[in-house]
């Protein structure tokens, strides 16, 4: 596809995303029933649990293409892990700030060192890991194969993350959406959350198509200075 039409899709979402995260506050502040046990608190989870799941989507990506990059050296891929990463990051943040927030009222505290937000925490900073890998060579193309190593074996966090709940002791609830016998939600609060991640994930998509162009861009004209360049020295 065209890096134009690239742009304006990626634009598209990031509006349509925009006017669901609107639509998703009036759901939670106005629409959507008080959970009786947590109470006003458990509201964030219809931001927390979309963050969650979206950033383990970006860092899914991330993997992917960086497995297909180390392999095929398409610099399209390179460009698209970058992209996702990024993405990933910002939700990794919010997931990790609203969780605090949520653990506050649930548990009396701000941070408790139990093994899924110990692993969550260390999700972060392998990602954060990628980028100051990219730029700690002299040379961008070992630098970008260096960041790709890391992207992989960053991914293989997020099924312990997932497993820890039900595999180690934990403050953490059990699953409520994903579960064999189905959902354990009240309907209200099963369509907010569906809301709730299908905002995420276009507002993930419009970011990460609009980056992805920006980073094409960059590199292009980053070429044509070096052609530049050469062309001088000759």
């Amino acid at each position: 596809m065209p890096r134009d039409r690239l742009q304006r899709t990626g634009v598209a979402l990031a509006a349509l995303g925009t006017l669901g995260a609107v639509l998703l506050l009036w759901m939670v502040f106005f629409w959507v029933p008080t959970e009786r046990t947590l109470g006003i608190a458990q509201r964030i989870f219809y931001v927390h649990v979309p963050s969650a799941w979206i950033a383990f989507f970006a860092f899914g990506i991330v993997a992917l293409c960086s497995g297909v990059y180390l392999w095929l050296r398409d610099e399209r891929l390179d460009m698209a892990a970058l992209a996702a990463a990024e993405g990933g990051m910002v939700f990794c943040t919010i997931m990790l700030l609203t969780g605090p927030l949520w653990a506050r009222v649930s548990w009396g505290t701000w941070w408790t060192w139990e093994p899924r937000l110990v692993l969550t925490l260390l999700l972060w900073f392998v990602y954060f890991s990628y980028f100051l890998v990219r730029n700690a060579t002299e040379n961008p193309d070992q630098g970008k194969r260096f960041a790709a190593v890391v992207g992989i074996v960053g991914v293989l966090d997020i099924p312990l993350i997932h497993v820890s709940v039900t595999w180690m002791r934990s403050l953490h609830p059990q699953p409520v959406v994903l579960r064999s016998d189905g959902p354990a939600l009240d309907p209200d609060m099963l369509i907010t959350l569906m809301v709730g991640l299908a905002t995420a994930t276009t507002l993930f998509l419009g970011l990460f198509l609009m980056r992805y162009t920006v980073e094409c861009l960059k590199r292009e004209v980053d070429q044509r200075r070096t052609g530049a360049q050469a062309a001088q020295g000759a």
